[in-house]
């Protein structure tokens, strides 16, 4: 999968709440009323990334999670990036 520009970028991302680009990963900071709500949300989005093979970066606080999503082997943005970032909105 080709890497996208920054425009596509903006584009796939509208619609999508408090998603920026920082480099070359999109990134989103989550709030959670638990610390354990945040723990079923990181076993949801892996369960998902080994069904699709992409897989985020994230730092976990304490009810506070960082997620990032970029293509390690193409070292930017794909679609693949986009579709994870959309999951990561339908489970909120």
């Amino acid at each position: 999968m080709s890497l996208l520009n920054k425009e596509q970028i903006e584009e796939n991302l509208q619609g999508l709440n408090n998603w920026f680009i920082s480099e070359k990963v999109i990134k989103k900071k989550l709030n959670f009323n638990s610390y354990m709500d945040s723990i079923r949300f990181i076993n949801q989005i892996a369960i998902k990334a080994e069904e699709s093979n992409h897989h985020p970066d994230m730092i976990i606080g304490y009810c506070e999670i960082e997620i990032s999503f970029t293509s390690h082997d193409k070292g930017g943005v794909t679609f693949d990036c986009i579709h994870m970032a959309k999951f990561v909105e339908s489970i909120l």
